[in-house]
């Protein structure tokens, strides 16, 4: 329950602290006085968005605490969540800064309104008369159905369900777009990918393509070269290798002559012997040289087919070749397999669609079962609060879309009078009547979403009389379970709290501001003397204020 509230430098408001019991709270004040502004304070709390008219004082920072009393309401789960500390009275403060900038703390934990309004809706519900709006839209009349089928597993059930549902059937869209796009380029793929295939490229093969020309596309040069080195070798009188060895034979002997000789001869054996090796190298050579000019004209067939690649596909090497040929492979191996993608994907569509339809099956059923109670218990309330006459048809039609909540259309009906046709709640229910079926459903929600606080904010609109004592009653009820706040015009129901504040303005050095005050008994009777009769309070108005509170 909110414990204590603190309002520092916010509209009208510039230091405003408050404790608050549990029960029946009322507050009242006269049109103007401020309460509006005392729930805007609240509803920062509540992770409403700020902005610099907020601030009093735009020197200065704006401050809202909120203290709750959580410890009976099972949140340790969104804390930890949300990495929270967790306390049982948890304080929750709102800062709106000069420069515009908001922070907020949740325990001195700094969050992000994303988490302020996630706690806050379990914390508080605020009830304004725009809200009564809801009652006509559907998704808020499903929640009141569910809270009663108590659906919350069954609907998380469904939610995960969908969710998998949703992505299966994005990713068949998916490949069946790949697939109208790949068949139009399919032909063309496989085209490019022969062309490569059929070019059995090797890493490397282009330097050795191009030395291999080189020599058989200058085959007689290289064998007249090759001729002149051996006659230089072997040239019977002046050859290199016949020379050579009259000069080690020279050596050979000069050595057993002296020793001093020795380090030469083996040098000029040495090299006699690497020269020999030399000569017959280049024997081999002449030998292997073979003019083929019809492996010249396979190679150079090869080089044309290579750079002829490298143009169209615009790369430098056959490395990049085989990359590109390994990329096509791929793309006409998807194109090729994605019938079959399809097909598999379908039947992984089907298998989670019947579990989701499984889930949405037991939500419907369990709507069904609760719709004659919410009907009964509805037309109850309404009959002691002067609705005699009110009727409901409500109806849950089960289809083939997939909504977020399941898969029903809802029909919520209403007839306020006797033999009058049924029709939808906006058209057919006065703004008096809305407020009174939400208070209905509002009283009835209690009993099975447990909720610490509700704030009525002129919930009592467009009623008087007996039918106000009647909504008092209910609001004191439902006080029994929970603590509930009423923004009041009406004395009827001001006078059924076991609390009561009032919101009012005063000048303060010549500067108009808000204020809020707990009454004690003599002031409270005052204060619903005047809404009973007017600012000048008269006996009869004070006699029937005693007896309203009495």
């Amino acid at each position: 329950m909110l414990s204590a509230l603190t309002i520092k430098n916010y509209a009208l408001i510039d230091h405003l602290q408050v404790d608050f019991t549990d029960g029946f709270t009322i507050i009242t004040g006269e049109t103007g006085a401020g309460k509006s502004i005392l729930l805007g304070g609240l509803s920062l709390i509540l992770g409403k968005r700020a902005d610099l008219s907020s601030l009093r004082d735009t020197t200065k920072k704006c401050v809202i605490e909120a203290q709750f009393n959580i410890v009976n309401y099972n949140l340790e789960g969104l804390f930890t969540k949300n990495d929270i500390d967790f306390e049982p009275l948890t304080i929750i403060r709102r800062e709106i800064l000069p420069s515009g900038k908001s922070r907020a703390f949740i325990n001195d934990s700094p969050v992000n309104l994303n988490v302020l309004q996630l706690l806050g809706s379990q914390l508080i519900d605020i009830h304004s008369q725009n809200e009564t709006l809801q009652l006509v839209d559907d998704a808020f009349q499903f929640q009141v159905i569910d809270a009663l089928a108590e659906n919350t597993k069954d609907l998380h059930l469904y939610s995960e369900r969908l969710s998998a549902y949703k992505k299966l059937k994005k990713e068949l869209l998916k490949l069946k777009e790949f697939q109208a796009e790949a068949l139009k380029e399919h032909d063309y793929n496989s085209y490019l990918l022969k062309e490569l295939l059929e070019a059995k490229l090797k890493e490397g093969e282009l330097e050795a393509l191009e030395e291999e020309f080189e020599s058989l596309n200058n085959v007689e040069q290289i064998q007249e070269r090759l001729t002149i080195a051996q006659a230089l070798f072997n040239e019977e009188n002046i050859g290199i290798l016949t020379s050579l060895t009259e000069l080690k034979n020279t050596f050979v002997k000069l050595s057993g002559l002296a020793s001093k000789y020795k380090p030469v001869s083996d040098r000029v054996t040495s090299s006699l012997i690497d020269l020999d090796d030399i000569f017959g190298e280049v024997e081999e050579f002449q030998e292997q040289l073979d003019a083929n000019p019809n492996r010249l004209e396979e190679v150079n067939a090869k080089l044309m087919v290579l750079n002829n690649l490298f143009k169209k596909h615009f790369v430098k090497d056959v490395a990049e070749l085989i990359i590109l040929r390994e990329a096509l492979d791929l793309k006409v191996a998807d194109t090729e397999n994605v019938e079959a993608n399809i097909v598999k994907k379908e039947e992984e569509i089907s298998v989670v669609q019947a579990t989701l339809d499984k889930a949405a099956q037991q939500v419907h059923k369990k709507r069904l079962s609760v719709l004659p109670k919410l009907k009964k218990e509805l037309e109850t309330i309404l009959v002691s609060l002067g609705m005699p006459n009110a009727q409901f048809n409500i109806a849950l039609k089960f289809g083939e879309t997939y909504f977020s909540n399941g898969r029903e259309e809802l029909s919520f009906l209403f007839s306020a009078n006797k033999g009058g046709q049924f029709n939808i709640l906006k058209k057919a229910a006065s703004g008096g009547e809305l407020s009174r079926i939400m208070l209905a459903i509002k009283s009835i929600l209690t009993q099975y979403v447990k909720l610490p606080t509700i704030m009525f904010d002129e919930i009592d609109t467009g009623v008087s009389g007996e039918i106000s004592n009647k909504m008092a009653d209910i609001m004191a009820q439902m006080s029994t379970a929970m603590q509930v706040f009423s923004i009041t015009h009406l004395p009827q129901i001001a006078a059924k709290g076991e609390t009561h504040f009032k919101v009012f303005k005063e000048d303060v050095n010549e500067v108009t501001t808000t204020n809020l005050v707990k009454l004690n008994p003599d002031d409270r009777v005052i204060e619903i003397a005047q809404m009973l009769g007017g600012i000048e309070v008269s006996t009869s108005a004070l006699a029937h204020a005693k007896q309203l509170l009495n």
